[in-house]
């Protein structure tokens, strides 16, 4: 009977987003941080950097590359993201007939951090060591039912200010209980490891573009410079400095692709002292100079 209803849902799941995206597209919704997919064919890689959200898959199949490591999953499987982390996708079997379908949305610290405030927890898991910031798991029925109502709140509009934040925060709570929990706990208790890297990756993530202190920014999440740069390596799987560059490079490809601005805009706005640099960072990254690299992405 479970899994009956598991199915059920998801069917309606699917044919209440396929309304809403009778065609390819990335919908972002009115609900903030709530997004709809759909791909009627394959994708090339996509660069993305994973900001902490679940996405969940309702048809199709994705595989993600984020750090060194790659996840596969599927119908009725999800992946959160605990901390903003660098990656890309690629969507494969995707057809007209039976296209990729997935649902995400934003994960919020502060729903969170609320959470854990008034949920029992074993006093043991905090001391646990950092563990892997992005999970797979196959979806729960109350995990997808959530979706499901977050998805059927688009046709009430007038509804969805009150009622949205309270479904958001419903699925926030299931996904704490879950298997994936204990990964978004440690990344949003305070005193934990993984939280003062969390809290590095914020400020990073607002001031990609300004020179790095590594001493300043460890002071900053109360940490000396070798255990900041071995938990930041744990948590990311990166050096400050290389999580900086990817950060900076990242960007830098959606100013030119979605923006269309011109590589020595971008340069300085992403912080490089000269376009040379830039290029030569780039092409170390993504394999070719920005200008053909934009031109084969736009063709």
């Amino acid at each position: 009977m479970p899994n009956d209803r598991l199915e059920q849902t998801n069917y309606y799941l699917k044919r209440k987003i396929i309304q809403h995206l009778p065609r390819s597209a990335r919908k972002s919704t009115v609900i903030p941080g709530f997004i709809l997919s759909r791909h009627d064919n394959d994708s090339p890689q996509e660069n993305c950097f994973y900001r902490p959200m679940i996405a969940l898959v309702v048809q199709g199949f994705k595989r993600s590359m984020i750090g060194n490591e790659e996840f596969n999953y599927g119908k009725n499987h999800f992946m959160v993201v605990s901390v903003d982390l660098p990656g890309s996708y690629h969507i494969t079997g995707a057809t007209p007939a039976e296209p990729f379908i997935s649902i995400s949305i934003k994960l919020d610290k502060h729903i969170i951090s609320q959470l854990l405030t008034e949920m029992p927890i074993k006093p043991t898991s905090l001391k646990r060591k950092p563990t892997s910031q992005v999970s797979v798991a196959e979806v729960s029925l109350p995990i997808l039912e959530s979706f499901l109502r977050l998805v059927d709140l688009l046709d009430e509009p007038e509804n969805i200010q009150i009622i949205a934040p309270m479904i958001i925060k419903e699925l926030h709570y299931y996904l704490l209980c879950s298997p994936v929990g204990e990964s978004l706990r440690l990344a949003n208790s305070s005193g934990t490891k993984i939280n003062q890297i969390s809290t590095a990756i914020d400020w990073l993530r607002n001031n990609y573009a300004k020179p790095l202190d590594i001493e300043q920014l460890a002071k900053f999440v109360n940490m000396s410079s070798s255990t900041f740069h071995r938990h930041f390596r744990q948590v990311t799987t990166f050096s400050p400095l290389q999580f900086q560059k990817q950060l900076r490079l990242y960007e830098a490809e959606r100013l030119m692709l979605v923006e269309g601005k011109d590589v020595k805009t971008v340069a300085f706005q992403v912080g490089y002292e000269s376009p040379s640099q830039f290029s030569r960072e780039y092409k170390r990254q993504f394999g070719e100079a920005p200008h053909r690299d934009m031109l084969k992405k736009r063709s």
